[in-house]
């Protein structure tokens, strides 16, 4: 049996859940049970939580631009296995930051191989008229994935403990394998030039405002999931339980949002311009991100309201940036322009965790408010980045 059409685009979606099983299970069980339990500061901490990116963020650029050059169904399978191996080291073997930062960096190694490529997968696969929602629907269940790991990972570690979190969740991968062995086979083109060449990339100045764009997004996005779970358990810690409103259940809601604002920020995109639409949102999430650190020692009934609004304004972004790269890449170097997408993006996320972590220590720590003003300004500055690369990519783009 093999997948054809939409059944392609449905199958890459629920395969894709499956390889984000393990994604933030490090995030979800940072403040319950690693930081005291590893003695771990606040930047450290950040550090554990980033090495999956920074894992990631070196290797992708090697896979990611093979898929111009053999089928992204082969990258996709190794990575799926890797991806589940070290989620199952991480479970068994690590004993402190250190061993937790190589085996999550070799989860992140693994996820380089099944993020990226399985996007070139699908594209590879569809008619060019049908990518700009294909993507955005991929890059959406992306945060569908992400709430499904918070839940599980808070669920089983809170019941059987951490490692068991981790166990649970290396089977998750094997769901994207199999999908892979019922994808059409599809050769690209053979490609020109050097392999890790990404010179034609640099020079589409259009391409590269949605990467450089994309790298704030990430930065942000990927510093506010590292530590949802800890903001929200110092607000509950502030002010006793919020009734059905606990640290689990306010992490899956604020990643399970980002599917319908992720898909709804592309439709706004396609109806009122990308940049415009883009750049709306980061100005809106710049400022809601400073509001929550004004109010981070205020009543959780003011905060949750205004983190809901945050967990809508971060990923709104997402697919239409993803999209306009996809859409904008020379089709000769698009796997080139994927992996400068994902180096990006992966590296400014490592960054993200870390610095606010770093924001948190130097402020006072994690249960202090002004720290949490710091750390949410750092996200603040992050995303304003945007659309400073958004505004250079038109500004010295080739007129037509």
């Amino acid at each position: 049996m093999r997948l054809e059409g939409r059944s392609v685009i449905a199958g890459m979606c629920v395969g894709q859940l499956g390889s984000l099983l393990p994604h933030v299970v490090v995030p979800s069980i940072l403040a319950a049970f690693l930081i005291p339990e590893w003695q771990l500061t606040g930047a450290q901490a950040g550090l554990l939580a980033g090495s999956g990116a920074a894992g990631y963020m070196l290797t992708v650029p090697l896979l990611a631009a093979l898929t111009d050059r053999i089928d992204a169904r082969k990258i996709l399978i190794a990575g799926s296995v890797l991806n589940a191996l070290g989620t199952l080291l991480f479970g068994v073997f690590a004993s402190g930051l250190w061993t937790g930062v190589l085996f999550n960096a070799i989860v992140g190694i693994g996820f380089a191989g099944a993020y990226m490529p399985g996007l070139k997968a699908l594209t590879d696969r569809l008619a060019p008229g049908d990518s700009s929602r294909a993507v955005t629907l991929y890059t959406s269940s992306f945060s569908l994935g992400v709430g499904l790991s918070f839940l599980v990972a808070q669920l089983v570690a809170a019941s059987w403990g951490w490692r068991a979190a981790f166990l649970v969740t290396a089977f998750g991968p094997i769901i994207m394998f199999v999908v892979c062995l019922v994808l059409p086979p599809v050769e690209p083109k053979p490609a020109q030039g050097r392999l890790l060449d990404f010179a034609p990339v640099f020079r589409n100045k259009t391409a590269m405002g949605f990467v450089l764009g994309y790298g704030a997004h990430c930065f942000e996005l990927y510093g506010i999931r590292t530590w949802i779970v800890a903001f929200w358990t110092f607000v509950v810690l502030r002010y006793g339980q919020t009734s059905i409103f606990t640290p689990i259940v306010v992490s899956v809601v604020f990643s399970l949002l980002a599917m319908p604002a992720s898909i709804l920020g592309n439709e706004l995109a396609l109806k009122f311009g990308r940049h415009r639409a883009i750049t709306a949102v980061m100005f809106s999430s710049a400022i809601v991100a400073l509001m929550i650190g004004l109010s981070a020692d205020k009543s959780p009934w003011l905060l949750l309201p205004l983190l809901l609004i945050y967990a809508l304004t971060v990923p709104a972004d997402s697919g239409a940036l993803t999209s306009g790269m996809t859409m904008a890449a020379d089709p000769r170097y698009r796997g080139a322009t994927m992996a400068m997408h994902s180096t990006v993006g992966f590296s400014l996320s490592a960054l993200g965790a870390w610095g606010i972590g770093i924001a948190l220590d130097s402020a006072g720590g994690p249960s202090n408010p002004s720290a949490w003003m710091a750390a949410f300004s750092v996200l603040a500055l992050g995303i304003m980045l945007g659309p400073l690369a958004l505004y250079w990519s038109r500004a010295t783009a080739p007129q037509a």
